[in-house]
C-alpha cells in the first residue's frame, strides 16, 4: 500500500549531500565566475543557484524509505539515496547550469513521485534576486515569484517572465544569416545593437564633457577616469586652505609601475593653495621614493591639513559639509596608454569642463534618514539621492536614461518591419528597454561619487561592494563613454554575456508580482501567460504548490533603502512601462 501523500517524506527531510552543495555554492559565489545570471542586475544576499537547484530537487523527490515496496532493506535504500546524491552532485556543478539533458533527467526523476498529473508550481514569496524562481524554472517547474520590493520584482520578471517569451527568437535590429538563435542570444543581440546606438548618440550629445588628456610629447590619450577629493576649509584661522580629504595617495602599486599623488603647497597665496603632481614611474620617468603618508590620521573624518599640519576633527568636517561648504578638487587624471595606465597631474581645463556640466534633471528624492546601516554620507551633507553623483555623472546618466525611450521607439519600428503586429512590437520593445535600463543601473553603480580607485589592480571599483553605501572621501569618476570599467559599452557587454548564459524554459508560465507575503491567500496572483488573475487560495486548490523561500534579513540589510539607488533611475526610464511597480516616488518602506 502506498503511503499517504501528506505523510510521505521527501529526500530533503532525511538527508542531503551538504558538503557537495556547499562546495559548489562557494565556487559559484567566487568573483571570478563569468557570465553569471546575477550579473543581469545587482541585488543583495542573493542565494547560489547550485543550492537552490539541489534543494528544489530534494523537495520534490521521495526519500527511498517511503517506498519499502521498491527498496525493502536499509542497504537498498542507501544505494538509492546514493544514486539520487549523484544526480544532485551533477546538478550543482557550475558547468552544468545549461545542461539541458541533465535538467530533463532531473525533471523526469521529480515527475516519478508526484501524485498529481503535473509537477507542483513553486512559489517564492520573498523572491529577492530570484535565485529560487530561476532555478525552479530551469528544472521545468512552473515558477511564481513575489516580493514587496519593486526592484526585486522587476529582476524576477526579467528572468522568469519576460525572457522565456522571446527565447529562441532572432533579433529584429539587423539582417542576419543564422537560422538558429538558442536561448536568449537573439534578444541579447538586439539589446547590444540598440545599446551601442545609444552610446553613439550619447557621444554626440555629451562627448564634450569627456576631453582627452594632453601628454608631455604633445599627443593625446583617452581618459579612463578622474580622481577627486572632497575638500573643506582648514579649521586653523591662520591657514584656511581648502584641505583635500584624501585617504590614500596611491595610484598604482603594481611592480615597476608604482605611481602616487604628491601634494605641493603654494604658500605665496592667501590662503595657501594645495596642488598635486604625480610621483613614480610616469610617462617613462622613474622617480625615487614612495607615496607620502596619507593625511588621514584616524578612523572617521579626521584629517591633517597638508598646508599647515593642523588636524581637522570630525566635528569640523561634519559641520562644514552639512552647511554646504564641502567642495571637490581634482587629484589626478588617469589615461589609457600602451597596455598600461598613464597618470597625469590635474589641469585647470579638465576641472573647468567637469564644472560646466549642468544636469537638467536629477533624482532629488530624499534619502531615508531613519536607518543606521545605510549611507555613511548622510551625516556629511548627503540629503537626496542626487547628492551621490557629480554633476557630470548626472548629465550622463540622465542622457542615457532618456535614450532608452528613444531606443524603444526604434525597436518598435524595426519589429514592425520584421513582421510583428503593433501590440507584439510594443511588447518586445518593452523587453529590450527593460534590459537597457538594467545596463543603466550597472553604469550608475560604477559612476557615482562613492566609487573607489584600487591601486593594486588599477581599476575603478563599484559602489556596492557590500550591503551599504559607505562614505568615500577621495573618489574616482569613470569615463562613461569609454570602453573601460564603468563605461556604458563595457557594462552592456558584461550584462549581455550574463543574459546569454541563461537558457530560458520552453514555457512562459513564470510570473512575478509585487505583493505582501503576510497577505498570502488574500491577494490576486497572475497565473500563466494568459494573465488570468486568481486568488492564491484558489491557486493552491486547483494546482499543487510548493512554497520555497529564503526569508529576507531585514535586521541586517536595508533592502528598500538600498534599492532606492536603482529605483530612482528605473522609475525615470521604465515608469511608463511598469506604472504599477513605479507608482511611488521611492521603494515602499513601511511594509518591510
Amino acid at each position: 500500500m502506498q503511503p499517504n501523500r501528506t505523510t510521505r517524506k521527501k529526500l530533503i527531510e532525511v538527508t542531503l549531500p551538504l558538503d557537495v552543495i556547499n562546495a559548489a555554492s562557494a565556487y559559484e559565489n567566487r568573483s571570478g565566475i563569468r557570465a553569471h545570471p546575477r550579473g543581469i542586475h545587482h541585488y543583495w544576499a542573493r542565494r547560489p543557484l547550485a543550492a537552490c537547484r539541489a534543494l528544489l530537487f530534494a523537495q520534490m523527490v521521495d526519500d527511498p524509505s517511503e517506498h519499502p515496496e521498491l527498496w525493502p532493506t536499509e542497504e537498498l535504500q542507501q544505494a538509492e539515496r546514493k544514486r539520487l546524491f549523484g544526480l544532485i552532485e551533477e546538478l550543482v556543478k557550475w558547468e552544468n547550469i545549461n545542461n539541458t539533458e541533465l535538467l530533463a533527467k532531473a525533471n523526469v526523476e521529480m515527475r516519478r513521485w508526484v501524485m498529481e498529473e503535473r509537477l507542483p508550481a513553486v512559489l517564492d514569496p520573498f523572491a529577492g534576486g530570484g535565485s529560487i524562481s530561476l532555478s525552479a524554472q530551469q528544472l521545468g517547474l512552473e515558477a511564481h515569484a513575489s516580493d514587496l520590493n519593486p526592484v526585486a520584482v522587476l529582476i524576477n520578471k526579467a528572468m522568469i517572465e519576460i525572457l522565456p517569451k522571446w527565447a529562441g527568437k532572432p533579433p529584429v535590429s539587423e539582417q542576419h544569416t543564422l537560422d538558429h538563435w538558442p536561448g536568449a542570444t537573439g534578444l541579447a543581440a538586439d539589446v547590444r545593437h540598440y545599446g551601442k546606438w545609444m552610446r553613439a548618440e550619447a557621444y554626440k550629445r555629451i562627448g564634450h564633457l569627456y576631453p582627452k588628456a594632453k601628454l608631455s610629447d604633445g599627443s593625446e590619450a583617452t581618459v579612463i577616469a578622474w580622481r577627486w577629493a572632497r575638500t573643506v576649509p582648514c579649521p586653523n584661522p591662520a591657514c584656511r586652505a581648502e584641505m583635500p580629504l584624501v585617504s590614500s595617495f596611491w595610484l598604482s602599486k603594481k611592480k615597476n609601475r608604482r605611481a602616487w599623488i604628491e601634494p605641493e603647497v603654494d604658500r605665496g597665496l592667501d590662503p595657501p593653495q594645495i596642488r598635486f603632481t604625480i610621483g613614480g614611474d610616469t610617462e617613462g620617468r622613474r622617480h625615487p621614493g614612495t607615496a607620502p603618508d596619507p593625511p588621514k590620521v584616524a578612523r572617521g573624518a579626521k584629517f591633517l591639513c597638508s598646508a599647515c599640519g593642523n588636524v581637522a576633527p570630525d566635528a569640523h568636517i561634519r559641520g562644514e559639509s552639512m552647511a554646504g561648504r564641502m567642495g571637490a578638487q581634482l587629484l589626478a587624471i588617469i589615461a589609457e596608454g600602451d597596455r598600461k595606465r598613464i597618470y597625469l597631474p590635474p589641469t585647470e581645463e579638465h576641472e573647468t569642463i567637469a564644472q560646466q556640466a549642468k544636469p537638467t534633471w536629477k533624482p532629488e528624492q530624499a534619502m531615508n534618514r531613519d536607518t543606521s546601516n545605510l549611507v555613511s554620507g548622510r551625516g556629511y551633507g548627503f540629503f537626496t539621492w542626487s547628492d551621490l553623483f557629480t554633476s557630470r555623472q548626472l548629465v550622463a546618466l540622465t542622457t542615457f536614461c532618456d535614450l532608452i525611450g528613444e531606443a524603444r521607439q526604434r525597436v518598435i519600428a524595426d519589429a514592425q518591419a520584421a513582421g510583428f503586429d503593433a501590440a507584439r512590437s510594443e511588447e518586445y520593445a518593452d523587453a529590450v528597454a527593460t534590459y537597457l535600463a538594467f545596463v543603466l543601473d550597472r553604469v550608475a553603480d560604477f559612476n557615482n561619487a562613492t566609487c573607489r580607485w584600487v591601486p593594486s589592480i588599477e581599476k575603478v571599483m563599484n559602489l556596492f561592494a557590500r550591503q551599504a553605501i559607505p562614505m568615500v572621501w577621495d573618489y574616482v569618476e569613470a569615463n562613461i563613454l569609454h570602453t573601460t570599467v564603468g563605461g556604458w559599452e563595457t557594462c552592456l557587454d558584461y550584462q549581455m554575456s550574463c543574459l546569454e548564459k541563461l537558457n530560458p524554459s520552453d514555457h512562459d508560465k513564470g510570473t512575478a508580482v509585487q505583493s505582501d507575503a503576510t497577505r498570502f491567500g488574500t491577494e490576486n496572483f497572475v497565473l500563466n501567460s494568459d494573465k488570468v488573475k486568481i486568488s492564491r487560495a484558489k491557486l493552491i486548490q486547483e494546482q499543487p504548490v510548493v512554497v520555497s523561500t529564503d526569508p529576507p534579513y531585514y535586521d541586517n540589510i536595508a533592502y528598500a533603502d538600498l534599492s532606492d539607488f536603482f529605483y530612482v533611475w528605473l522609475r525615470r526610464s521604465l515608469g511608463h512601462i511598469y506604472p504599477d511597480l513605479f507608482s511611488t516616488l521611492l521603494v515602499p518602506k513601511a511594509e518591510e
